[in-house]
């Protein structure tokens, strides 16, 4: 009896996000209909982010400035596009929340793990989630880092863009008719190895 034994090896690799735009997030190409950008659902300027070579510097308080009723469901979708041939065209990275009020901060999630985590007023944030008005979201300063970690897909470099949206529903799970929808425009860049 022969045995053949196959062995695969699977190497990781690391990517950086090289943010294309400066004031990082840009309106929708092609929002829904009522969609708005992220200075119409949040009031910024009290909130600094600046982008430098190590990352995004995140620091300040942002204002909710839309208002839904406290028994609607926040849904979060994000999308990731990659740009072939002079269009944008889906890829497998998509991720849809359903009641992203319930999960915003479960530190299993990688936007709890890049974002909210840095939320110092977590009660009043979770208990009004991004849907009351004047809502203030209180950041401690930190610094998001660019640099995707062993990812197994060897071939990502490229143009990207990442779609965000947040959408809420009423007591029958009807859309409201205004949504928040913005994109953050990248290109990535394989790291070599030291």
């Amino acid at each position: 009896m022969v045995i053949f034994l196959s062995v695969t090896q699977i190497l990781a690799t690391d990517y950086d996000a090289l943010i294309e735009d400066p004031d990082i997030y840009s309106p929708c190409t092609n929002g829904q209909p009522g969609s708005v950008f992220i200075n119409d659902a949040f009031n910024m300027d009290n909130m600094k982010i600046e982008l430098d070579a190590d990352g995004i510097h995140v620091s300040g308080n942002g204002t909710v400035k839309w208002s839904f009723p406290a028994t609607d469901r926040m849904g979060f979708r994000f999308s990731v596009m990659k740009l072939n041939r002079g269009s944008w065209e889906p890829t497998v990275y998509n991720w849809n929340v359903p009641d992203f009020c319930s999960v915003m901060f479960d530190e299993q999630q990688y936007y709890y793990k890049y974002w909210w985590k840095y939320i110092r007023n977590r009660q009043e944030v979770e208990k009004n989630c991004l849907k009351v008005k004047d809502t203030i979201l209180e950041f401690e300063p930190f610094i998001m880092n660019l640099r995707l970690s062993d990812v197994s897909d060897p071939n990502l470099k490229g143009s990207y863009k990442v779609v965000v949206v947040y959408e809420a529903f009423d007591e029958k799970d009807v859309k409201r008719p205004t949504s928040l929808c913005f994109e953050i425009m990248c290109t990535l860049e394989k790291v070599q190895p030291k």
